[in-house]
This record gives C-alpha cells, sequence and structure tokens, in this order.
C-alpha cells in the first residue's frame, strides 16, 4: 500500500507541467462571431424558447431541441435552453466517477492526471467547434470548477466516452448496428438501425436529447444523445448521410487528441457523400479505436469507417446489400492486427455479429418496423435463452437509445424509455428543417412512429428491474461486512432471470467471502452451464471455483 501511495504522490507531482498550465489557461478566439445574448421564455415546464431556437418535451419524454446560428451562437443558444438539463446531467455524470473512485486522494490523483492526457485536446478541435463549447460551457455548473474551468470541463466531457474506453476499455460501449439496401429491403432504399450500449446508470439516460441543429455553414443535422453534448453518436444530415460509432480495441495512447463524436459531427456539417466522410474522417487524428457506420443517401449503401491512432481502413461490401457493424475491426487494414483478433476471440463483439447476420437472414426485405424487432432481440443463437441483460444479446437492456434511419426518404426514427422497448418516434428531416415544422406546432410525425414493444408490459420485464434492484444488494453485500444476505433472498434473485450467468457467479462470490465454500461451489459450477459473455469472465469463474475447491480440501 506504502509504494502505491509513493507512485500516486510521484505521478501527482509530474502531472504539474507547463503543458497542463497552459492548456487551463486555453480559450477559443470567439471575437470573430455575433452574438446576442439568448432571453429564453418560459411556455410552460417543458417548452421553453428564444426567438426562432426552443426546447420542448413531447409526451414520449423525449426532450427535441431546435438550434441556429454561428458556432458561438448555437453554443449559446443550446446552453441557454438546456441549462438546467445539462447541470442535471453534469451532476449525475460526476457522481458517477465519485461512485467509481470514492477516495477523495485517488480522485485528486485522477482529476490532474486528466487535466495532463487532455493538455492538448483542444490543438485537436476545430476552432469552430471551440467556439460552439465555449458558448455552451458559459452555462455549465459552478459547483464543479475545482476539477477544471468550465471550457476545458466541457471539452473534456466530449472525450469521456473516448476516455474511459482507452483508460480501462470500459467496455460500457458495446454497440451493434446494421445496414440494408436494395434486395434487402422492402422498397430498395437504404435502411440503418443501430443500438447505442452506453451504460452510464439509469439516471444518465433519463433525459435523451434530441437536436436539431441548423448552423451558419455547413449541412443542417440532427442527432441524438444528453444534454451538454454537441458531438454526435447517432446523427442524420439534410443530405441523408447517417453516423453511428462502436467501440473497437484501443490501445493506451500518451495524450487525448480528437473526441470521436466530434469527428462525426464535421461528418454530418460538412459531408454529403461517403467520399467526403472518408476524406474527414482521415484527417483527424484520434485517440481510440473506433468503427463509423456511414450511410449515405447518395450512395444508396453504406460502409463502416475504421479509425484508430496508428491505422485506418474502410470496409466495403461491393457484393452484398448489407453491413454488420459490432465491436471489431473488418477492414483489410486491420486483418493482421494482434489486439483487434484479440478482441473477436475474447469478447461478445463476434457473437453479437453472428447474430446479427441470424436476424437478417430471417428478416427479409427489411421496414423499419422489422429492424425495430431486430434491435429489441433478447434472445441468443438459435434463439437459445441467454438470460435478460447478456451482454451478448442485441438488446442488453441498458442502451442509451436506438435509432433507425431512413437516409433516401430523411426519416428518422428515436426509441423511448426505458432502453429500446419503448415507442420509437419518427421524424422527418425534410420537414423540420422547413417552414413546415412550425405549421403543426410539433417535430415528429405520429402517424409513423413504431409501437412499443409489447414485452414492456410482461412479468418478465416486471422480474427483470426487481432483479437489477436485487442485484445492486448482492454487489453491496459483497463489498460491505455488516450486509447479511437470506437462502430466500438470493433463491428468488435467481428466480427473477434464470439464465442469466452473471446470477449464479454474484451469489457464489457472496458464499465464497462469508467463508460458505460449500454453496460457492454450487454457484460457481451452475454459472459454467450458462452463455458466458466474454472469455475473461468464463476464466474468473473458472478461477473462484478453483480456489474454493482448495478451501474445500
Amino acid at each position: 500500500m506504502k509504494s502505491k501511495f509513493l507512485l500516486y504522490l510521484f505521478l501527482s507531482l509530474n502531472l504539474i507541467s507547463c503543458g497542463v498550465r497552459k492548456s487551463m489557461k486555453h480559450l477559443p478566439d470567439i471575437q470573430q462571431y455575433s452574438l446576442e445574448m439568448p432571453k429564453v421564455d418560459k411556455i410552460n415546464d417543458s417548452t421553453f424558447s428564444f426567438k426562432q431556437n426552443y426546447l420542448t418535451k413531447n409526451k414520449q419524454q423525449l426532450w427535441e431541441l431546435y438550434i441556429k446560428g454561428n458556432p458561438l451562437q448555437l453554443g449559446h443558444n443550446n446552453g441557454a435552453l438546456t441549462k438546467d438539463l445539462m447541470q442535471a446531467q453534469e451532476k449525475i455524470f460526476f457522481s458517477k466517477v465519485e461512485d467509481i473512485v470514492p477516495s477523495k486522494l485517488k480522485q485528486s490523483l485522477l482529476r490532474g492526471f486528466l487535466k495532463w492526457y487532455n493538455r492538448k485536446m483542444h490543438l485537436n478541435v476545430r476552432e469552430d467547434f471551440q467556439a460552439e463549447l465555449y458558448g455552451l460551457s458559459q452555462y455549465s455548473s459552478d459547483q464543479y470548477n475545482f476539477i477544471a474551468p468550465k471550457f476545458q470541463r466541457t471539452l473534456y466531457l466530449h472525450g469521456a466516452h473516448d476516455i474511459g474506453h482507452a483508460m480501462q476499455d470500459l467496455m460500457m460501449v458495446g454497440c451493434s448496428s446494421l445496414a440494408a439496401w436494395n434486395d434487402n429491403t422492402e422498397d430498395g432504399d437504404l435502411l440503418i438501425g443501430r443500438n447505442f450500449d452506453f451504460y452510464a446508470g439509469d439516471d444518465f439516460a433519463k433525459n435523451k436529447l434530441i437536436q436539431f441543429v441548423e448552423p451558419e455553414n455547413g449541412i443542417q443535422y440532427f442527432s441524438v444523445s444528453w444534454p451538454g453534448m454537441i458531438g454526435v453518436v447517432s446523427g442524420m444530415n439534410k443530405e441523408g448521410i447517417t453516423v453511428t460509432i462502436n467501440a473497437g480495441k484501443s490501445k493506451i495512447p500518451f495524450t487525448a487528441k480528437t473526441p470521436i463524436s466530434l469527428v462525426t459531427r464535421e461528418i454530418l456539417q460538412y459531408a454529403a457523400t461517403i467520399d467526403e466522410a472518408i476524406k474527414i474522417a482521415k484527417k483527424r487524428k484520434v485517440f481510440v479505436s473506433e468503427s463509423i457506420l456511414v450511410g449515405s443517401a447518395a450512395d444508396k449503401k453504406a460502409v463502416i469507417i475504421e479509425v484508430s491512432p496508428k491505422s485506418f481502413g474502410v470496409f466495403d461490401v461491393p457484393n452484398s446489400h448489407a453491413v454488420i457493424c459490432t465491436n471489431h475491426f473488418q477492414s483489410e487494414a486491420y486483418q493482421n492486427d494482434k489486439r483487434n483478433q484479440q478482441h473477436k476471440k475474447e469478447s461478445h463483439s463476434q457473437y453479437r455479429y453472428e447474430k446479427l447476420q441470424e436476424l437478417l437472414d430471417l428478416h427479409k426485405k427489411l421496414n423499419p418496423e422489422k429492424i425495430a424487432s431486430i434491435l429489441r432481440d433478447k434472445s441468443g443463437l438459435k434463439h437459445q435463452s441467454i438470460g435478460f441483460g447478456n451482454e451478448k444479446a442485441i438488446n442488453q437492456l441498458l442502451a442509451h437509445h436506438a435509432v433507425i434511419f431512413s437516409p433516401e426518404k430523411r426519416l428518422v426514427w428515436v426509441s423511448s424509455n426505458p432502453y429500446q422497448l419503448g415507442e420509437f418516434v419518427c421524424y422527418d428531416l425534410n420537414e423540420i428543417f422547413s417552414d413546415k415544422r412550425l405549421e403543426h406546432g410539433k417535430f415528429s410525425k405520429a402517424e409513423r412512429n413504431i409501437p412499443e414493444d409489447p414485452f414492456l408490459h410482461s412479468v418478465e420485464f416486471e422480474n427483470y428491474e426487481v432483479y437489477k434492484f436485487m442485484q445492486s444488494e448482492i454487489l453491496d453485500a459483497i463489498k460491505k461486512d455488516n450486509i447479511v444476505l437470506s437462502e430466500d433472498f438470493t433463491s428468488e434473485f435467481q428466480t427473477l432471470n434464470p439464465d442469466l450467468w452473471s446470477g449464479y457467479f454474484l451469489v457464489g462470490k457472496y458464499y465464497y467471502k462469508i467463508k460458505d465454500y460449500q454453496r460457492a461451489k454450487i454457484e460457481f459450477e451452475k454459472a459454467l452451464t450458462k452463455e458466458i459473455t466474454t472469455l475473461p469472465d468464463k476464466e474468473k469463474i473458472i478461477k473462484y471455483l478453483n480456489k474454493t475447491k482448495r478451501k474445500l480440501k
């Protein structure tokens, strides 16, 4: 413990550098942009406006934001309208960090490390995006100024996905996406579906924000993410270009560069074809490995742009009318990449890829409703029951959102809570980015909505929600010495989700902790009979089982 503390101390002392101090003082040049400070009118508790910019909540509880202007004005309009939502989201995010790193000393060291790690991020972000981030940052909370100044903090948050991914290979992002066209869709038009399986807690996913952005320069676009985000994780522009991102296996880089969500934002704002999207992605320096599935109305197909700090590839399917994207690379540039091969072998990415292929073969001639059913599928290969919440499923019951795109028709469907089970709300970008959006006072096309999943009203879903709550109690009991669980509790917990491997593993860990090795052995053996998410997870169970057997000798 002493050596660890000395290591932390050594790192913290060495993180104070000229580069860090300089980056903390950096501010973008905003003098070139005109600005009218927004004066927000509150129409009711869920509708706010400033001139032609407005924020409203629809009946599916999705927030809808429409903003326009130069970069600085966009940031201010966004911040002024979403201030309360943005500050609430910031609180949720930093509270999550505190839960993961409870030690005040380690929190301080983490802040120092992030300042050092992000010291060059602003050098890799477009000036117009920096101006927009500066405007947005003026509405963030003063509560977290001790972490970093507002502008820097807002910039860091746009790299949070990348940083978490790079530092710990956190597969909080196990996304699945697919595209189909020509013979694989009902009318031959391009269709794309994606699950954004980013999980930072249920509270983080409550306030989904759909943005319709009309920039002074470039192409109008739509995106869906969360308050305080100008980057794009799922989006489509008025020209029919779509982008979705899927995390890949990353080597830890030495410094942050361009957040991937700002690369995809640039594609949406400035690309009208696949070739233009490739040129943009190729010129940006990223610091994680990522697959960007790009669909194009003009090209009537989709490709996968695969980026990493040292390589670049494009996966095209010239002899096929469908493409599948999970969390491993497929282009020729990565065929001999050992890290990518290891990831395919050890993770759940290849399994989900094969499941998507299975579902594509099953659902001939896709339409938006069929894609919704694919995105909501909870079974394993060959319809095997693998337990609710298993990351090998396409629907892992943790998605922040799911989206369906019809680029040629400029239509998009966005899922509503919970997960991707709620109603998919339809939007027509041709109408929204015209005066017609003001005619009926609503953004969505309710008559085109896709109904909620009947599973939402099933006993199984109700049991799963109880299971999640009980799981948190078991995790607490494993960590803390003063919590004792009854045999009835552990039995009920497993009965609520009987096919999920982790339910047996967690109960086994609890029994191991209280030195009931005979019961622990039984639970670990049960876990090994289920569909386990990853090879490292399986190895972990085997390790616990062997330790338990030794205790019983």
